[in-house]
């Protein structure tokens, strides 16, 4: 398979530097790799297998000569420069919200929606960690029997936010720990040994950005775009991974351990449910994996054909660089890169 020439834009970041990992782990055929960042943090070297790589300060031209872009930077970066690379004649795997709800843009999950990628005109847009660990197991759902309603509750890792709020966890509980001011510079609210409500802004009828997010994402990749589907998302003072309490609502009534069975030959599942040994997924379970684990699959008492199940994942992994460089890899094996 011939080896592509790669930039990531955003290299220095946690998902970018994720995307690199991704990119050796995986065996991702390279012919050479280019990093990117804005001028702040351009100029540093990552080590890439026996390789030291000079980060570059993205420009009009860093993109001549490139096959494939990953962009993890901002929503402002990508809406920048992404028009840019697509002239330059490379394809972008976009892991920030610029285009994730653009109609002419596919938002892709390949274990969901990899035919999506046969409309795209230079962009696709991998979409949320949150919704992305959602809709790898409802897909399923929503092929057997069937999903008349979603409601989902989140608590998301520090790391969605990035490095700082990851070394502000780690400070604050070092104060509180030590009977010292715990200083607040990320969130507005202490993250440690506490809960915050809030992720991303307040927007139209007291739902945040975030919550939106999940709604129109999903209904977009199931291409169900009126399902009733609802969301409240909350940042726990977890490092690593995302967990997600989620109530189904059926079309047919169905079993558990008819749900439990159909997870369980789900691509990238693993349905770890079994509450008389007390096995069930938690956050450090998830984190180093590239799979979406399922736990908690029991009958909702209050809906003949309501399912409850618990959802735990690497945000930084399949939520986020995992999930863009499988799109790389579907890319190539339908022969679109």
């Amino acid at each position: 398979m011939a080896g592509k020439r790669v930039a990531i834009l955003g290299a220095t970041g946690l998902v970018g530097q994720k995307v690199i990992e991704m990119l050796v782990e995986r065996k991702f055929p390279l012919a050479c790799l280019r990093l990117l960042a804005t001028s702040r943090t351009a100029g540093s070297f990552i080590r890439v297998l026996d390789e030291e790589l000079r980060v570059e300060a993205v420009g009009p031209d860093s993109f001549r000569g490139i096959d494939l872009c990953f962009f993890a930077a901002t929503a402002a970066a990508s809406k920048q420069f992404a028009p840019t690379a697509v002239e330059s004649d490379a394809v972008v795997i976009d892991k920030s919200s610029a285009f994730r709800m653009d109609p002419e843009v596919p938002l892709v999950v390949p274990e969901v929606n990899p035919h999506h990628l046969r409309s795209h005109r230079g962009v696709i847009a991998s979409p949320n960690c949150s919704t992305i660990q959602l809709v790898v197991p409802l897909k399923p759902i929503e092929a057997s029997v069937g999903i008349s309603r979603v409601v989902v509750s989140t608590y998301q890792s520090v790391s969605g936010t990035g490095k700082d709020a990851m070394e502000e966890l780690r400070d604050q509980t070092d104060d509180a720990l030590h009977g010292r001011p715990v200083r607040t510079t990320v969130y507005d609210r202490q993250i440690a040994f506490n809960l915050i409500p809030q992720v991303d802004e307040f927007m139209q009828d007291d739902y945040t950005g975030e919550e939106w997010k999940m709604v129109l994402e999903t209904r977009k990749i199931l291409e169900r775009p009126d399902l009733p589907i609802t969301a409240t998302c909350v940042r726990v003072p977890v490092f690593v991974s995302h967990s997600e309490s989620v109530l189904i609502e059926t079309r047919t009534q169905v079993r558990p351990s008819d749900i439990r069975s159909l997870l369980s030959t789900a691509p990238s599942v693993v349905v770890v449910d079994n509450p008389a040994e007390r096995r069930y997924a938690v956050p450090l379970d998830a984190e180093g994996s590239d799979n979406v684990l399922v736990s908690r699959v029991r009958r909702d008492l209050s809906h003949e054909r309501g399912i409850w199940m618990w959802i735990v994942c690497d945000n930084l992994r399949k939520g986020a660089a995992t999930n863009a460089v499988q799109i790389a890899e579907s890319l190539m094996v339908q022969g679109l890169l």
